[in-house]
């Protein structure tokens, strides 16, 4: 899906207009070039398309609220100096409410004369000023002054781009909570009061109610009929008996057609014990196949987990997994061992094969344990993010970081991976001095620069960045 930006081209009446007006150009022309949609006064609107005025401000500001359910973002740039009252009140007038990532471009040091010098080095401090004092949030380029063509400037934008991403799609989220947690999870308590100060709503369902309305499902149906052909061409499924695979897929579709009726963005599952005893399956599999279409589902109904598997989504537009912080890697201080039962997406996995869950079987009998992802996770850069309701304080919080999975192999069953992180031991004694969860939401990307700066700076949550 394209994104769209507005755009306001800064301009100062005693600076060269033609700077502002190639200015202008340059940078329509990069947006573009990156497949963004761009909302921007035209020439006939305001002198050459920029914003120098009061009624200049007035002009965009209303363009852009005609415009305001479809933008993601805005940029401001700065080809001279710009009038900064102008950026900042055009923004006030507006109404937007959506991240601001404020560019200058930089001068050449052969013209500094009168008819070629923008000092847009000086105007952009000038402009970010003026967005303090008027309480708008903003995202700042790597280079203070830098040429749009330049790819330290696309690799801001870029990433801008996903701190977009994300702010939007948190903007009245709502995730889905199938059954009860399990009993022994206490650490996957959470706040829906405190999800819901922020925008995020709660829905749940009893588990009964989904076995009940799987109870209504025949197996000559065409939609169990298509879905069963889904799953059996998702992975290798040579090792679950039919009925086990026609169980999965009536599953499946009643999970898909409650998230489709209340507009879920991600689940999190009852997943041990009752479905085992009830019906004699593991969702996992179902879960790794909704994580694969980019509606994240966490294990043990980890709501909060299953939200920070959301915000990766959004970030990366890839699948992301939830893994538990499970076990030390011999003596390397850096390295430990990333695992759960088996419900990472496939794009996750470097292999992978539906077995049962192992865990789980030794109390359920491995008959009634069939549905589990079985291999091990892509070698390669990811990012790691948890967040948590901090109950006491009444705020979000959370970590974010990144590190590599490596090409170790762990001697062990499930779906793991070996995971360095540099700092390991202080970020274990973060998590653990903080009251995190043993659950962390994966991805492979590098994108954690992009979550940070869209959860504290336009969110507003409490966030550790671990480097």
């Amino acid at each position: 899906m394209a994104h769209v930006f507005a755009l306001i081209v800064g301009n100062r009446g005693f600076f060269p207009d033609a700077l502002a007006q190639v200015g202008r150009e340059r940078m329509i022309k990069i947006l573009e070039g990156e497949g963004i949609e761009v909302i921007c006064p035209s020439p006939q609107d305001t002198k050459l398309g920029t914003i120098e005025t009061w009624e200049d401000a007035k002009k965009c500001a209303r363009l852009f609220a005609q415009h305001a359910e479809r933008i993601d973002g805005v940029v401001v740039t700065l080809p001279n100096f710009g009038d900064e009252k102008g950026v900042a009140n055009t923004l006030r007038l507006s109404g937007l409410e959506v991240p601001v990532l404020v560019h200058a471009f930089p001068d050449d040091p052969q013209a500094l004369d009168l008819a070629h010098r923008g000092d847009a080095f000086c105007g952009k401090i000038s402009v970010c000023n003026n967005l303090l004092q008027y309480g708008i949030p903003f995202t700042l380029t790597t280079l203070h002054t830098v040429w749009p063509e330049e790819e330290s400037f696309l690799q801001d934008l870029r990433s801008f781009v996903r701190v977009c991403r994300i702010v939007k799609g948190l903007r009245n989220c709502k995730l889905g909570a199938i059954g009860a947690r399990p009993g022994a999870f206490n650490t996957v308590r959470f706040s829906e009061k405190i999800l819901e100060m922020y925008g995020i709503s709660v829905e749940t369902i009893d588990l009964s109610e989904i076995l009940f309305l799987m109870g209504k499902l025949s197996s000559t149906d065409h939609d169990v009929k298509t879905k069963l052909e889904e799953i059996r061409s998702y992975c290798d499924v040579s090792a679950i008996p039919e009925e086990k695979l026609l169980t999965m897929a009536k599953f499946a579709i009643v999970v898909e057609k409650w998230m489709q009726e209340n507009d879920l963005r991600a689940t999190a599952i009852q997943c041990w014990t009752s479905m085992e005893y009830n019906i004699g399956i593991t969702p996992c599999s179902v879960m790794s196949m909704m994580g694969e279409k980019l509606f994240p589902s966490a294990c043990e109904v980890d709501i909060v987990g299953a939200l920070s598997m959301y915000i990766l989504r959004l970030a990366s537009e890839q699948p992301s997994a939830l893994v538990d912080w499970n076990n030390n890697f011999g003596d390397d201080p850096e390295k430990c061992v990333l695992f759960h039962c088996g419900n990472y997406p496939k794009a996750v996995f470097e292999r992978m094969e539906m077995r049962y869950a192992d865990v789980i079987g030794t109390t359920v009998g491995m008959e009634n344990a069939y549905g589990s992802c079985r291999g091990n996770i892509k070698s390669g850069s990811f990012t790691f993010l948890r967040v948590s309701t901090d109950d006491l304080r009444g705020t979000l919080q959370a970590y974010v970081g990144e590190g590599e999975i490596t090409q170790d192999v762990a001697n062990t069953f499930g779906a793991w991976g070996v995971a360095r992180v540099s700092n390991l031991q202080r970020l274990l004694q973060f998590i653990c001095k903080n009251g995190f969860e043993h659950h962390v939401a994966i991805n492979l990307s590098k994108i954690a620069w992009a979550v940070e700066e869209a959860l504290r700076n336009y969110l507003h949550w409490d966030v550790y960045h671990h480097c």
